[in-house]
């Protein structure tokens, strides 16, 4: 079977804007048989997000985070309906997700690295699990939980200063806080700097002179709270109280074109690929 992919095409460099050209999409053959314990799915929707800015460099500056090889297939968060299965746990037209997924048009995928989803969740949104029902409401979700300090009938301000993104859009309908969380700056990934990036001296001058704390969250280290999490973000979703905004983009071959335009600030909310569709 021949299948669509894109691979990464070219680096930007540490210090350079991503391009849709820094990407490429090519034809390769799938083979015709699958192996005991995978699955051949066909891809529903893909994400395009922030951190990827960092795999597009030869080292990501992080141990959780493999940065993507020249030539070789783009992977990211991904969903996508199981077309045949040789896996114990999964069949034929179950709805499953991996944070590793290919960005191809059908792929051959161990069936232990994927996680079967159900649209009652999500009311048939599929694309929702890889936003505010996924990853990035996790993220905005656990954040506020755990770093921002909250306390019950408090007249505490919150401010988001990337608010029209993924997390962002998010966080800010979860509740209110007060001193610096730091998870994620879009601003700073096309720079040669460390993570997080140091304050200018007079900004920690005023950090130090308000006794204003500065803490680092990192949503991979609440993984026993994933579970609950995606339930607490389907009922609030469902009874309207989480308002959910995407931007959409069709087709494999604009992958490079929605990476390009997310950094820029192209999207309202999450930014998803389409690359098929089916009925629920």
């Amino acid at each position: 079977m021949i299948v669509q992919r894109v691979v990464l095409n070219s680096r930007p460099g540490k210090n350079g804007n991503p391009v849709a050209e820094n990407f490429r999409i090519e034809e390769v053959n799938l083979p015709d048989n699958i192996n005991e314990g995978q699955v051949q799915v066909r891809t529903l929707y893909l994400s395009v997000d922030p951190y990827m800015r960092c795999k597009m460099n030869e080292d990501t500056g992080t141990d959780y985070i493999a940065p993507w090889q020249l030539s070789q297939v783009a992977d990211g968060g991904g969903i996508g309906v199981v077309e045949e299965s040789k896996h114990t746990n999964l069949t034929k037209g179950d709805f499953v997700t991996s944070f590793y997924w290919p960005w191809q048009t059908r792929a051959i995928l161990d069936g232990n690295s994927l996680e079967k989803v159900d649209p009652l969740l999500v009311d048939g949104h599929l694309s929702y699990f890889l936003g505010a029902i996924g990853m990035p409401g996790l993220t905005s979700l656990i954040g506020i939980q755990e770093k921002g300090h909250i306390i019950a009938g408090s007249n505490q301000t919150m401010v988001v200063s990337g608010a029209a993104g993924a997390c962002g859009s998010l966080a800010g309908q979860m509740n209110q806080n007060s001193h610096i969380v730091l998870c994620g700056q879009i601003s700073q990934y096309n720079k040669d700097v460390p993570y997080p990036p140091p304050l200018p001296p007079a900004v920690v001058a005023i950090q130090k002179d308000r006794n204003i704390t500065r803490e680092r969250f990192l949503v991979l280290n609440y993984k026993d709270k994933f579970e609950p999490g995606i339930l607490q973000l389907s009922q609030w979703f469902k009874e309207g109280k989480l308002k959910i905004k995407e931007t959409v983009i069709n087709g494999l071959e604009n992958m490079g074109a929605a990476f390009q335009s997310m950094m820029t600030g192209g999207n309202i909310g999450k930014q998803i690929v389409c690359i098929s569709e089916i009925s629920l």
